[in-house]
């Protein structure tokens, strides 16, 4: 796949970790761990902030702030395959 699918579900967690959905099924948990000591990510450290998060306009990328994002390839590309929503809903 060349690009991405776009995001339709994101979920702040434990540790600074991203739950996510995307739009072709896929589940993936992200770790933000590594990304806070850039600057620019710094103010995540707080979890208060962190649990701001949300989905980008369109599914492409995570938003916590006008100065804080984070595209959706990133997450994609790093992010760890937990499974599908339908393993998921297999499992209900």
């Amino acid at each position: 796949m060349d690009f991405p699918p776009a995001l339709t579900f994101i979920l702040p967690l434990p540790n600074h970790r991203l739950f996510a959905i995307f739009e072709e099924g896929s589940i993936m948990v992200y770790d933000l761990k590594e990304r806070l000591q850039h600057p620019a990510f710094q103010p995540l450290r707080e979890e208060a902030l962190f649990q701001q998060a949300h989905l980008a306009n369109g599914g492409y990328g995570v938003v916590w702030n006008d100065e804080i994002d984070l595209s959706e390839y990133e997450v994609w590309s790093k992010g760890k395959a937990v499974g599908t929503v339908e393993e998921l809903a297999a499992r209900a």
